[in-house]
């Protein structure tokens, strides 16, 4: 898997990601163990050696099988996500003239994926204050599947704010967030100076 491009980050990833498609390439890689065995304890007669390679011929596909699927398994959990991360959050200046500098980060975006970043003023409970985003920006990944930016924008809190609320999600995915989703945003909340 190593030679395929394959690093144990990204498999470490998929198994944190509950990918079925590893645990199958588990299972066909210990039957193909299994086959090795199996056809080295089968007696060297002329029906012994049909059998031998009959099993040997088995333990090649589920070899080549496993490592299909691990390949796959591996580039589809680890990949695609693009779970973004929002931080270095900081906030320059006092009411009005307030400067709000942030990054995003994200890793593993398919090609077509956006990740979408909202900036809102907030009450204590969370909830957005007005009816207009403050800061509003679609970022698209490089060749690599990564969204890196550092955003520093002037921001014009409405006066009964009490934070600000930075958040990141995957195009398509969960607004709120408390959601329980691999496709759910990152949220930062800062207090207003």
């Amino acid at each position: 898997m190593t030679t395929l491009g394959l690093t144990s980050d990204v498999v470490f990833v998929a198994l944190n990601n509950e990918s079925w498609p590893i645990c199958v390439a588990s299972l066909c890689a210990i039957l193909a163990i299994a086959c090795s065995v199996v056809a080295l304890l089968i007696h060297p007669t002329r029906r012994g050696n049909v059998w031998e390679t009959v099993v040997l011929v088995l333990g090649v596909i589920f070899y080549m099988a496993a490592l299909s699927v691990a390949v796959v398994g591996a580039a589809r959990a680890a990949g695609g996500n693009g779970r973004p991360n929002v931080t270095d959050v900081v906030i320059e200046g006092h009411r009005p003239d307030l400067k709000l500098n942030f990054d995003v980060h994200a890793d593993g975006v398919d090609r077509w994926a956006t990740i979408d970043v909202y900036v809102n003023g907030v009450d204590k409970d969370g909830e957005p204050v007005g009816n207009e985003n403050l800061y509003e920006s679609t970022l698209r990944p490089n060749d690599k599947g990564e969204v890196a930016q550092r955003v520093s924008v002037p921001v014009s809190v409405p006066r009964n704010a009490w934070g600000i609320q930075v958040t990141a999600l995957t195009a398509g995915g969960e607004m709120a967030c408390e959601v329980r989703s691999s496709r759910g945003p990152t949220c930062v909340t800062l207090k207003l100076p």
